[in-house]
This record gives structure tokens, sequence and C-alpha cells, in this order.
């Protein structure tokens, strides 16, 4: 599945950039409207209720310049988390973004690439000869407008020439056609996030399906480039273990040589603040999200607020079969955490 805006605005000076100029120039030739703003465009006042402006939002897209170069921490992902996108297309009803007052539900992508990359750099040398690591995708999915944008694959050529930086991002999207054949010398690990078909099919829309994105990671290890994936949130229901075993066996069948694939898995489990959970609500009123209290605990978070995960003995469990249930398939692979 392709992401194409219905819309797309340009904020002032992003036109004076390559990038901005090239997605100017391939959203003219999709014959998208495209609208040349003096100022910053946000949509909220707009719009009578959430709903409204979210659907809105979601089939919009808008350029700008990104001007603020400090990064931020990124654990237990990366040393440090810089976007290139920031928003999704994207509809997953438990994403984290849905609850994130800093980030707007629609797609912005950076047009000054090259002077976010020049500053990565200057943070790779205060830390040589340490390795340094990068999250791409905190903030956004960057793969689903890589098609309008081709900035993951300027990252990626960025960071191949860089000896101390590591790139690492994450991706629902199946398009990495244009990431195939070039040189990223094996800087760059891209990690797909999968889930089981009750998670699928109740709460990812407009991704890429699992099927496409398991065929994508494929192409993506025949093209040497380390890959892991994310299975998160995972979640609790009726017959939860059964459809993760498959999930798993999916994905045993797509990877080749998988006794001795040096994958990698980051597993989740499910979670929500109770601010997520009136956002959720608000945006989708009729999710089957599960946010009883019946099985939930509370757990004091990084930027001071509580969210709510399942309870230890529920929490323990998953882990357990998870873990067990990946090194049965894939026995070479690594288990980077469970949270």
């Amino acid at each position: 599945m392709l992401f194409y805006p219905k819309r797309a605005f340009f904020e002032p000076k992003t036109l004076d950039y390559p990038t901005g100029q090239y997605i100017y120039n391939k959203l003219k030739e999709l014959n998208i409207p495209v609208f040349v703003e003096n100022k910053s465009v946000t949509f909220e006042k707009d719009f009578d209720n959430i709903q409204e402006y979210y659907a809105y939002a979601k089939g919009s897209l808008v350029v700008s310049v990104k001007k603020s170069m400090k990064l931020d921490s990124c654990k237990p992902s990366a040393d440090y988390q810089f976007p290139l996108v920031t928003g999704c297309p994207a509809s997953c009803q438990y994403c984290y973004l849905q609850s994130n007052p800093n980030i707007k539900p629609f797609a912005r992508v950076y047009a000054n690439v090259e002077e976010i990359l020049q500053n990565n750099e200057k943070y790779i040398n205060q830390n040589k000869p340490k390795i340094t690591s990068f999250e791409l995708a905190s903030t956004s999915d960057p793969l689903s407008v890589e098609h309008l944008t081709g900035s993951v694959k300027k990252a990626i050529e960025f960071f191949a020439q860089q000896e101390y930086g590591r790139l690492r991002l994450v991706t629902k999207f199946a398009y990495v056609d244009n990431l195939l054949n070039i040189v990223h010398k094996g800087h760059t690990k891209i990690r797909f996030s999968i889930n089981s078909k009750y998670v699928v099919d109740k709460f990812e829309f407009n991704v890429s399906p699992l099927m496409e994105r398991l065929e994508a990671a494929q192409r993506v290890y025949d093209a040497n480039y380390p890959l892991g994936f994310i299975i998160a949130p995972i979640y609790y229901y009726e017959n939860y273990k059964e459809e993760y075993r498959e999930l798993l066996d999916m994905l045993r069948e797509k990877i080749k040589n998988p006794d001795n694939a040096e994958i990698t898995f980051e597993l989740i489990q499910h979670r929500f603040t109770t601010k997520a959970m009136d956002t959720i609500l608000a945006r989708f009123p009729n999710t089957e999200i599960d946010f009883s209290m019946e099985n939930r605990q509370q757990k004091w978070g990084p930027y001071g607020v509580y969210k709510y995960v399942y309870k230890k003995d529920i929490s323990t469990d998953m882990k357990e079969f998870m873990i067990s249930e990946i090194k049965r398939r894939f026995p070479k692979a690594e288990i980077e955490y469970f949270t």
C-alpha cells in the first residue's frame, strides 16, 4: 500500500531545498493539489470535532524546514533519535503517536535533509571512537512517504559513509524498492513491525498488509541489511498464544536459512496512559481496544506519568512464551528487550 495525500502544503523556504523541490515536482506530476503557504500550517481550528480534523489531517502532507537540531535520547532503541518525518498517514489505533501532543496526526516531512544529516555527524564526531546509533522512526514511520521523498535512501547512503555511526528504523510499510540496490555497508538496520492476525485486523489501518511486510523483510534480508522485528503491542486476548505462534511460523517461512538467521526481536506488551486512552476513544469511538483495568497494573513511565501494563503474572508468562517460541524457530536470534 502506498500513501498518496489528497492535498499537500509547503511551508516557507521549503522550495529552497532539493528535497522540497523534488517532493513538489513529484506531487505535481501526480496531480495532487499543492498549496505554498507563507506561514506554518495548522488545521485544528478549522474543524468542529476531533473526528473531522483527524480525517482531514490523515489525508494531508505538510512539508517543513526543521529548525531545532538538538537531538533527544532514544533508549533502549538507540543513543539518539532524529526525524526526517513526523506524524504518520497510517491509523493504527493503539499507536503512541495518537497521544503525543507534540506530534500532529498529519505526516510532516522535512525539506532540509542534508542539514539534518550533517547535524548527526557532529554527534558522531563527539563520541568517536564509540559507535553512535540513531533511531529514525521514533516520531513517524519514515517509509510511509519514502516513495514521495527519497529521504530514507539519502539517510542510508549518508550512514554508509560513517565509520562510527549506525542507523535504525522500523516500519509497517513494504516500500523498500529504492533501498535494495544502494550502498549501505551494513550500517543501517531495518526492522519491521509485525503482529498477530487479531491485532492487525482489528487495530491497524492504512498500512501494508502483514504478508507484504514479511515479503519486504525477505527482500531487505537478501540485500544484506541487518534485519529485525518489533512485535508490538503484544496483546493479551483469548487464543493470543496460538495466533502469535502462527505469526512466527509465517515469518520462519520467509527468512532464508532461519536456523542460522542472526535477526533481532524487540517485544513490547500493550500499554497506555489515561491521556492516550482518552485521545484514542475520542478519535476512534468504536475501537475494540481493551482499556479495562482488570488485568492491568500501574507502571511509572519515563516522562513523569503512569502507564498501565499487564499484571505481573500475565506479562511474565507472555515474555517467557514469546522468547521460547522465537528461539524455537530462530535459534540464533537475539531478543533485544521485552518491556
